[in-house]
């Protein structure tokens, strides 16, 4: 971001020099709004990486949440078999006396 800024610096002096119209204090005063501008971009870059981070790790939080809901779901469907097919078993043993 650095280097940014400071190619955008020397961007806006050379053209501030080759227009022939501006004075030293107004080719510090655009260099030190690019700067400036340059820092809050910087400062908004790392914010939405921040934010970034933040929502993979709630997304890794709701797949290991999902992961251990479709675990119970597959014990669960599991022991639902396993009653009925013995409650199969008891009705053919009724029905067979």
């Amino acid at each position: 971001m650095k280097k940014t800024a400071l190619k955008v610096s020397a961007l806006v002096l050379v053209a501030a020099l080759a227009a022939g119209c501006a004075n030293t204090e107004e080719i510090e005063a655009t260099a030190n709004k690019a700067a400036a501008d340059a820092a809050a971009a910087a400062a908004a870059a790392e914010a939405a990486r921040a934010a970034a981070d933040r929502a993979a790790q709630a997304a890794a939080s709701a797949q290991s949440t999902a992961d251990q809901a479709l675990s119970a779901a597959t014990e669960a469907q599991a022991c639902c078999e396993a009653n009925r097919e013995s409650m199969e078993r008891m009705f053919e043993k009724s029905m067979s006396k």
